[in-house]
């Protein structure tokens, strides 16, 4: 282990996540200059490369889909603890951020994410190909998730304006961390096959050809430090998110506009590594890694908002409004017609990343 540690001391995907967390740990909470605002976001970009690539060793070691699982539920715990976080720290101005940052990562991950994984896994082979009966199951969850924690809330009466009761809400975060326990089970137990990448022909891909799986001690030391730059990225996201909230004010752009550039900054990781994934072939990974993501952002953040409610002050609204409720049911339908077939080309990769820039661009002016 001390020559696996010596060794890693001059990779920069050791030292990147380290120095950007000790640059966090000192600039968290405080006002910081232009030349400050400058190195922390280049070691924000640089933990989001060094998250990637830990959590393709640690993804090339355990295999599909632990790999994809990895990634996505540390992203969204961290995520979950940042919003928490937020909301305790300034609850008059965060009552609809919960909302906000499950809706943006929904549309990220569902549109971003999964439109350019199609898209680069068609250019790549001409037809991306993907098992349909896993991605069509994670597709309805996500789906079911979505409408039962921020469509319903819209349509309620127990409350004015779109906020759950106390009792629904409690409904709300036991159905959801229920389905995302049931699908956790079914992805890595009785149906792991479902979600395993499959070449054209539609067969399993069970191992990688082109690269001996690393140690266990060197996966350990990467899982470590994939936590360490996920806590980097969101942390520094933070730190610099007065200066993206200034920006966001000069451009005369709504407040809201802010929790979108924190989402994308926070799920950039996913993003790099699922695009990774479809260019070499793997597009099954990759779609893995954006179902899981949304699946895992609404199914822990609701359960948690649901506790922190507790001590929160004033109303917690989580329902919809029309655009929004419009652009979910939008990408819906879509990702279902995607889905069914099993192969898609660059025509359904293109459709979902319109939808995203629309996402983006309606934000920007509702």
């Amino acid at each position: 282990m001390a020559a696996l540690l010596r060794s890693r001391l001059t990779d920069w995907t050791f030292a990147v996540p380290v120095l950007a967390v000790l640059i966090l740990m000192v600039t968290w909470g405080r006002s910081l200059p232009g030349p400050v605002i400058v190195v922390v976001a280049v070691l924000l970009g640089g933990a989001v490369l060094a998250a990637v690539h830990h959590a393709e060793v640690v993804a090339h070691r355990v295999g599909e889909p632990y790999g994809s699982l990895v990634l996505a539920v540390a992203v969204t715990v961290i995520e979950v603890a940042l919003i928490v976080t937020l909301m305790i720290s300034g609850p008059e101005k965060t009552q609809s951020l919960a909302r906000d940052t499950v809706f943006a990562a929904v549309m990220i991950t569902c549109n971003g994410i999964l439109g350019l994984s199609l898209l680069l896994g068609a250019l790549r082979r001409r037809v991306a190909v993907f098992n349909p009966e896993g991605t069509g199951g994670a597709l309805a969850t996500v789906i079911t998730l979505a409408t039962l924690s921020l469509v319903i809330p819209s349509f309620t009466t127990a409350r004015p304006g779109p906020e759950f009761s106390p009792a629904q809400l409690v409904f709300a975060a036991v159905a959801s961390l229920a389905l995302y326990g049931l699908f956790v089970l079914v992805q890595t137990g009785r149906h792991r096959d479902y979600f395993l990448p499959v070449d054209s022909r539609g067969k399993v891909i069970e191992t990688e050809e082109h690269a001996k799986p690393p140690t266990t001690r060197a996966a350990m030391v990467s899982l470590i430090l994939l936590l360490v730059a996920l806590v980097a990225v969101v942390g520094d996201a933070k730190t610099v998110s007065p200066t993206i909230e200034a920006g966001v004010a000069a451009a005369n752009l709504p407040h809201a506009f802010v929790g979108v550039i924190i989402a994308l900054l926070v799920l950039l990781p996913e993003t790099l590594a699922a695009a990774r994934a479809a260019r070499r072939d793997r597009v099954q990974t990759s779609l893995n890694l954006a179902l899981g993501s949304a699946m895992a952002s609404i199914g822990l953040t609701i359960p948690a908002i649901a506790i922190a409610s507790i001590w929160l002050d004033g109303p917690l609204l989580l329902g919809l409004g029309g655009t929004q409720l419009a652009l979910l049911a939008l990408t819906a339908v879509t990702a279902v017609l995607t889905v069914v077939p099993g192969r898609a080309n660059v025509l359904q990769g293109g459709v979902h990343l319109v939808l995203m820039a629309a996402f983006v661009f309606l934000a920007a002016s509702p």
